[in-house]
């Protein structure tokens, strides 16, 4: 099965919210926020959507959910959502000011500390480079100062990713992980650095023997997310040891995001398509090869699935249609100040009164297992289930960190997932990994959630 797990999404970028390291996690949002999601049909000709006010209309309400999300924020604030509402077509240039400044404040000064701490945060880094660029902010202003050095943000991800590569040559993987090590490639080449040709050929190499596993399954958001950095790569016309090898890579890139379509049309599954489409139109693919899978978002999008920031952020320019390289050569010149807020009216959760069983299993790294069990309302989140298992077991813990996804399960029992070990709990519903955080998953059913200590 090729899907993006709940586990992975978080794994992939290892980001904590304390000043030494970002590491694994999430904000937890308003529930009220998931109900004024976008609902309608997105219609495209071409590859574009068609420029009617009927069809207008659905992305003005995706940007206006996406906007008033940071309303609601708490938090480190979130590059990937401010470059979601820069390249899209319609905009509150204030808000997006204001967000802006909180990025190279808040930030800014998180990523200070982590570096300071020698922490790795190339794939936070580069969101936050990709964030000024498509703001057309001068990035030479933007420096971090480490053994009393100043330097640059380019600078520093450009040393981010020498310490990513000397990590592949020495134990065949990234310091991070192959995501954030793509991510940090595009946004080199994007803000038109020279890549160094021993990082390109380490990313086609982990292509060519199919590095992008996680667990059991692979990972479509990093094939998407290498798929762009290459493109880019190849676009700039960089020099690289073997360019049929570059071709070879992209073109097995492609041949897997699309082996990986659902036949519901998403790629990988709901929160991975939005990726894969940009990589598919960043690489020059025919409509014909990403129609369905953007006629799967706006499917998903009509029943409120994306009510994440996260997902949205990465879902909407996917939809414009445009990819990460069109941040390349934004002008931010007139552009369109018309995306106003309205007053929402306050919306009343009832709590079903329809109870169902979740059977909660708990297995460390070593293979012990414990069981719990406990009666909640349905419509309850997996947060809701374990902060009730919390009060009903003794020998039952739990702790959270904040990320860009939601909140990450960081220990359980009292037994952690250690990046220095690269450990995470992986989580699945009778059997299906969850593509969810425990936030946003709903308990429809009665199930059994299996929380399992293992390595990546």
């Amino acid at each position: 099965m090729t899907l993006a797990s709940y586990s992975e999404k978080y794994i992939r970028f290892l980001l904590s919210s304390d000043s030494s390291h970002w590491s694994h996690s999430l904000t937890r949002l308003p529930r009220m926020l998931s109900l004024v999601i976008i609902t309608g049909l997105f219609a495209f000709t071409s590859g574009k959507p068609c420029d009617t006010e009927a069809n207008r209309e659905p992305y003005l309400s995706l940007n206006k959910n996406l906007l008033r999300s940071l309303e609601t924020q708490e938090g480190l604030p979130n590059p990937s959502v401010y470059l979601a509402l820069r390249l899209s077509n319609y905009h509150n240039l204030a808000k997006e000011s204001e967000h802006l400044n909180k990025l190279k404040n808040y930030l800014h000064n998180d990523l200070q500390s982590s570096l300071s701490n020698s922490q790795p945060v190339v794939g936070l880094m580069a969101l936050y480079s990709l964030a000024l660029k498509s703001s057309c902010y001068d990035q030479n202003t933007i420096t971090f100062t480490v053994s009393e050095k100043s330097e640059t943000l380019l600078t520093h991800l450009k040393k981010q990713m020498e310490q990513e590569k000397e990590n592949i040559v020495f134990s065949n993987r990234p310091l991070t992980n192959y995501y954030q090590y793509s991510l940090g490639m595009l946004t080199l080449c994007v803000n038109g650095i020279r890549v160094n040709n021993h990082v390109i050929n380490k990313l086609i190499k982990a292509v060519e023997h199919e590095g992008f596993q996680h667990g059991d399954s692979e990972s479509i958001d990093t094939y998407a997310m290498a798929g762009m950095a290459l493109q880019c790569v190849k676009n700039a016309g960089s020099h690289v040891q073997n360019a049929a090898e570059l071709n070879t890579a992209l073109s097995k890139i492609k041949q897997k995001i699309l082996a990986s379509r659902r036949t519901d049309g998403h790629l990988g599954n709901e929160f991975s398509t939005g990726l894969a489409v940009q990589a598919l139109l960043a690489m020059g693919s025919p409509v014909a090869e990403y129609e369905a899978s953007m006629e799967a978002m706006r499917t998903s999008a009509r029943n409120n699935i994306y009510h994440n920031p996260m997902a949205l952020s990465q879902m909407l320019p996917s939809l414009q249609p445009k990819s990460y390289l069109a941040i390349e050569h934004m002008g931010c010149l007139n552009e369109s100040d018309t995306l106003v807020l309205e007053p929402i009216d306050p919306v009343v959760v009832l709590t079903s009164q329809t109870k169902v069983t979740v059977t909660v299993e708990v297995v460390t790294f070593s293979g012990a297992s414990a069981v719990y069990s406990v009666d909640v309302p349905k419509e309850s989140s997996l947060l809701d289930v374990l902060e009730l298992l919390k009060t009903r077991y003794v020998d039952f813990t739990f702790k959270t960190e904040p990320s860009l996804w939601g909140p990450y399960l960081s220990v359980v029992n009292g037994e952690q997932a250690r990046q220095s070990d690269r450990r995470y709990w992986d989580l699945s519903s009778d059997g299906t990994q969850l593509s969810q955080g425990i936030s946003d998953f709903k308990i429809e059913a009665t199930q059994t959630i299996t929380i399992k200590n293992i390595s990546y």
